[in-house]
C-alpha cells in the first residue's frame, strides 16, 4: 500500500541469468500485522521496467471484524497509480473530490501530475465483518513532458477489461495493446499491463515490449528452462515470442512498455528532477497540497 513509500529503498534480492531472462527479483516482504506486502520495484538492481517504477504486492490479508486497510491521506507527484485488486474492496477518495469504491477485476488509475493527495480505506459495511484483501499497486512515471499536468481520476469496471482466450489461456489486457485487442485505460506513454491465468502445461507466447517483466502472483512457470517460482519477477529481454510454460495453475502479471529517462524518488514523489521531490516535501509539511474531500482531519505525516 501506498503508505509503505517512506521503505522505497529496501532491496529485493536480485539473481541474475543469461539469455532473454536477464533476472530474477524477488521481493521484500513487510509484514505489517496480518497484512504482507511484497515490493519488487523500485530495487538496487532494477529501478524501473519502461514507464514502471513501483511494484507492490499486496495480500492475501485476513481481517477480523472492525479492522481492514487505513491508509490516511498522503500525496503524490509525477505518476499514475493503478489499484487492481483480486480479492475484497478498497475505497478510494482523493483531492479532486472522488470516491470509489475498487472492486476485482476494476483498474483504478488516478493521475497524480502536479500534485494530488488520497486516502485508502474501506467502507464500514466491510469491516463490520470478517474479510480479505488481495491485490497489486503500480505507479507509472509520467513522461517528463507531462510530469506536471493537472491530476485525474479515471475509474474502469471490470466489464470494461478486454478478456481473451489464446489457446486456451485467460487473458485480460488492462493496459495497452496485447493479443489483438486495446485496453481503454487512459496511458501516457509505450505502456503494457497484462494479467494472464494458465493450467498446468500450457503455453504462452508473450508480446513484444521495449522493457518487460513478468510477475508470477501464484503457482509457477518456466522460460527457456529457467524457473521463475511464485512470487518472483523475471526482467526479460527481447520478449517477442518468447514462450512460457506454467508448472502448475499459475496466474501471472505482465508489465512492461518503452523506456523513459531515470526517475528519483523519496516518499509518495516520483520525479525527474531532485529539486521538485525537495520542492514536493516542502510542500506537504506546510500543508499547501489539497486537502481530501470527507477525509480532511488525518493525513501521514512526511517520513523523518
Amino acid at each position: 500500500m501506498s503508505n509503505l513509500a517512506d521503505r522505497i529503498d529496501l532491496p529485493c534480492d536480485v539473481e541474475a541469468t543469461s539469455g532473454a531472462v536477464k533476472r530474477l527479483l524477488r521481493p521484500k516482504i513487510t509484514d505489517l500485522g496480518g497484512f504482507s506486502v511484497r515490493r519488487v520495484l523500485p530495487t538496487k538492481g532494477q529501478k524501473m521496467l519502461g514507464p514502471w517504477v513501483f511494484f507492490d504486492h499486496m495480500g492475501p490479508a485476513s481481517f477480523p471484524a472492525g479492522k481492514g486497510v487505513n491508509v490516511r491521506p498522503h500525496p503524490h507527484i509525477g505518476i499514475a497509480t493503478v489499484t487492481y485488486l483480486f480479492e475484497g474492496e478498497i475505497l478510494h477518495r482523493d483531492s479532486l473530490g472522488n470516491t470509489q469504491a475498487i472492486r476485482p477485476g476494476d483498474i483504478n488509475l488516478m493521475v497524480a501530475g502536479r500534485g494530488i493527495t488520497h486516502s485508502e480505506r474501506e467502507r464500514p459495511e466491510i469491516t463490520a465483518l470478517p474479510h480479505r484483501v488481495h491485490g497489486l499497486q503500480l505507479w507509472l512515471a509520467l513522461p517528463e513532458a507531462q510530469e506536471e499536468i493537472e491530476p485525474a481520476f479515471y475509474h474502469y469496471s471490470d466489464s470494461r477489461i478486454p478478456a481473451v482466450d489464446v489457446e486456451g489461456v485467460a487473458i485480460r489486457v488492462m493496459m495497452g495493446s496485447a493479443y489483438g485487442v486495446t485496453s481503454p485505460v487512459v496511458t501516457f506513454s509505450e505502456t503494457l499491463y497484462i494479467e494472464a491465468d494458465l493450467k498446468r502445461g500450457q503455453k504462452l507466447i508473450l508480446p513484444a515490449a521495449q522493457e518487460m517483466g513478468l510477475y508470477v502472483a501464484s503457482g509457477s512457470v518456466s522460460a527457456e528452462s529457467i524457473e521463475i517460482p511464485m512470487h518472483t519477477m523475471a526482467v526479460l529481454e527481447d520478449s517477442e515470442k518468447m514462450t512460457v510454460v506454467a508448472r502448475e495453475e499459475t496466474r501471472v502479471a505482465i508489465i512492461g512498455g518503452g523506456r523513459l529517462s531515470p526517475r528519483f524518488m523519496a516518499w509518495n514523489f516520483v520525479a525527474s528532477r531532485q529539486d521538485r521531490i525537495e520542492e514536493a516535501k516542502r510542500h506537504w509539511q506546510s500543508g499547501h497540497f489539497d486537502k481530501v474531500v470527507d477525509d480532511e482531519i488525518e493525513f501521514i505525516p512526511l517520513p523523518g
